[in-house]
């Protein structure tokens, strides 16, 4: 079986966020749980933001041009291998020579070429694949372009689709107008894409797709409600017999705290309470906190976003502040929740900090360090920080949403690995807090939790043969 994922990115090459993390661990684990199943990746050359030591393992593939609406296109095909998977990079640098990967003013643009670009990939090299899995709003117009522009290639009509929301509220959505001169559709097309008086790239690839997988069972049927959806629920649920949902999982080689790396001081479940007290006693110390070892430390690490429960955290924050605690939080975000925040901390910089940047190196000191994780989410298709909480022996403390209610099992049920509250209500989330406090003073239920947590497996064994098994079946 010939499998491709097609993505706007994936790690290492560029990433911004959870899409990338999935892109860069689950066609590579794929392939481990399926080693005679060809598995490839295609996703635009961002020159500005590949480290150089991958680029420079890139070979030049082809070169070819298309006619993408009227334009007359260049594309560029460049490739590397990495865990026996085959990655392709689509070049053009009028549209990703950019400084970031989103956030452009002509994106509609831009990833209009790039589906389409993969198409004529495909046809040009005879690189057709049996299963073609499409990520989010950027990729969608390949499956749509499949069914549509290129339907009567006989080439690519055996090619059976697979496409993934993994954030439903990013849907790609344009003035209806520019269907022909940027999406290059055809009027007969209009109704596939065209929703709620705009173009919904999304949609139109929930409507063609063979079938349709979101990032965690929970989420799946949350999608089915207004609440959630976003304004798809009436196109989720007319589709529901092709939707699924299958967990994320995450790179346990990356984030594990045997391995080393930015930690300080690596350990396992046998010395857990001696490696996480070095590890919170080098970044209490860096942070210019008390150093204190008896002292639980609470961590958060988010986008800030009323999405991820900020706002619920604000209102309880000074309050929880008054407990004999420290409290950490990393992330960018909204410029309110950026300044209110810092606000807090001058209030209480003797258990605070703030610290508004994106570090990657730091993260992974913070969850070494910590003892509780808070997740308060609104909204969380999947949630990747739960997991990795988990995995460092960092207790999670999350709401019962999307992929937080698959993966944190509450604390006083079989094989607990954390704390969960149910409502969006700031103080169910400061009284579960409370909870836990409470129970980290009573180390052997305290240890019992760790070990509950570090056991969990969120590797992507099981995730691989599930998408596996989807693939087969188609």
């Amino acid at each position: 079986m010939d499998i491709l994922y097609v993505t706007s990115e994936a790690a290492p090459f560029a990433a911004s966020g959870g899409l990338g993390d999935v892109m860069g661990a689950l066609p590579q684990a794929v392939k481990a749980a399926s080693p005679e199943d060809n598995v490839s990746v295609i996703l635009p050359y961002y020159k500005k933001k590949v480290p150089e030591k991958l680029s420079s393992t890139f070979r030049f593939v082809t070169e070819f041009r298309f006619k993408y609406v009227w334009r007359d296109a260049y594309v560029g095909i460049y490739t590397t291998d990495l865990g026996g998977v085959t990655y392709y990079f689509v070049d053009n640098e009028q549209y990703f020579l950019r400084p970031d990967l989103y956030g452009q003013f002509d994106d509609g643009e831009r990833f209009a070429y790039f589906s389409m670009a993969v198409v004529e990939f495909l046809i040009k090299t005879g690189k057709v694949p049996d299963v073609l899995h499409a990520n989010d709003w950027q990729s969608a117009l390949t499956v749509v372009y499949l069914r549509t522009k290129y339907a009567r290639v006989d080439a690519l009509r055996r090619v059976k689709t697979v496409y993934t929301i993994h954030n439903i509220e990013y849907q790609g959505k344009y003035d209806p107008a520019i269907l022909g001169d940027i999406f290059g559709l055809d009027e007969l097309y209009r109704p596939v894409v065209e929703y709620d008086g705009c173009i919904n790239l999304m949609k139109g690839a929930i409507v063609v797709a063979d079938r349709v997988t979101t990032v965690s069972p929970n989420y799946a049927c949350e999608l089915r409600q207004a609440y959630f959806a976003f304004g798809l629920q009436h196109v989720i649920n007319a589709n529901g017999h092709k939707l699924s949902g299958i967990i994320n999982g995450i790179d346990t080689t990356y984030f594990s705290p045997d391995k080393g790396g930015e930690i300080v001081q690596p350990y396992s479940l046998s010395d857990v309470w001696e490696g996480k007290a070095k590890n919170k006693a080098a970044l209490q110390n860096e942070l210019g906190l008390p150093v204190r070892r008896d002292v639980p430390l609470v961590v958060m690490i988010t986008r800030l976003a009323r999405a991820k429960g900020v706002d619920l955290l604000t209102c309880i924050l000074d309050e929880l502040l008054c407990s004999d605690l420290q409290f950490v939080i990393l992330g960018t975000g909204d410029a309110d929740y950026e300044q209110t925040l810092k606000e807090i901390e001058g209030r209480h910089s003797g258990r605070m900090r703030a610290l508004i940047k994106f570090d990657r190196a730091l993260s992974k000191r913070l969850y070494a360090s910590a003892d509780l994780f808070l997740m308060p989410s609104r909204t969380e298709p999947c949630g990747l920080a739960q997991m990795i909480a988990c995995s460092y022996g960092t207790v999670p403390v999350v709401r019962a949403v999307g992929g937080l209610y698959d993966t944190i099992i509450p604390y006083g049920q079989e094989n607990a690995n954390g704390f969960v509250f149910n409502n969006y209500n700031a103080h169910e989330l400061l009284f579960r807090v409370k909870d836990a406090l409470s129970l980290y003073r009573n180390p052997e239920e305290w240890g019992k939790l760790i070990a509950g947590a570090m056991k969990t497996d969120f590797t992507w064994d099981r995730s691989a043969k599930k998408y596996l098994s989807l693939y087969r079946g188609l």
